[in-house]
């Protein structure tokens, strides 16, 4: 792949190509050696892209979910993975993503200061995907939201069980869910279907033309009006308002 000086995009039509080509030779070659060959391009067809993305979709957010927030520096993750615990030394991850987070509760994800919920926009060669809600929240936030689902089972089945969200999501995510109901929880409650998730989470894949077409913006806005009301919902649960204006 031919490197270049970066240059910031003034307007946001989709990823480039030369970012899926970028991480496609990223998977083959994750070596340091390579990765600082091909920096220039790094920056040029994927952080810069990336920029710009989220300061678009940052006044998407304005009018749809206005609490939250698509910060163009806190927003994107790093590309270097943490090794540390793992056997997998592979130094860079070899997909770009962004977390768009509620402005009251911070960026954290998966960790003691979780960030609530949110959007997370994935992108990878032939697995590029947009996802929300909270994922793995630590045990306080996790307890706040089975409290409210004992209370409000209704209200949330009424938001991730209409046949537009099932269209558009599917079902929540079924990621490493508990074999048994919680201790103390009544398994004839009527909440109890909602009790064993460890994760609120939904996602839908989005195909490489979608992710790279001048049309991306628009079509996640779908996905953003379409998830609003359960990122509300688990927020709420967790003491984070919603937002009238931004």
């Amino acid at each position: 792949m031919a490197t270049a000086r970066p240059i910031a995009p003034t307007t946001f039509d989709g990823f480039p190509p030369a970012a899926l080509r970028f991480l496609r030779g990223l998977r083959r070659h994750n070596r340091r050696e390579w990765f600082e060959e091909h920096r220039a391009a790094y920056e040029q067809y994927l952080r810069v892209p990336m920029r710009a993305f989220l300061e678009e979709i940052d006044v998407q957010l304005a009018g749809t979910i206005p609490e939250l927030v698509a910060d163009p520096k806190r927003s994107m993750f790093r590309i270097h993975r943490d090794v540390r615990f793992s056997r997998d030394k592979s130094p860079y991850k070899t997909h770009a993503a962004a977390w768009l987070y509620h402005r009251d509760a911070g960026r954290g994800v998966g960790s003691v200061a979780h960030g609530g919920a949110g959007v997370y926009v994935h992108l990878e060669p032939g697995a590029s995907l947009v996802a929300a809600g909270i994922w793995m929240p630590p045990k306080p936030a996790l307890d706040l939201i089975r409290e409210r689902l004992l209370e409000e089972h209704a209200e949330f089945a009424a938001l991730v069980e209409t046949p537009a969200f099932r269209r558009r999501y599917g079902a929540l995510s079924e990621e490493a869910m508990l074999v048994r109901m919680p201790r103390g929880v009544d398994p004839t409650h009527p909440a109890a279907a909602w009790m064993r998730y460890k994760s609120y989470t939904v996602s839908r894949p989005v195909a490489d033309d979608v992710m790279t077409s001048p049309h991306l913006l628009r079509e996640l806005e779908r996905d953003l009006l379409a998830v609003a009301p359960m990122v509300r919902w688990l927020n709420g649960a967790l003491g984070f308002a919603p937002a009238g204006t931004r």
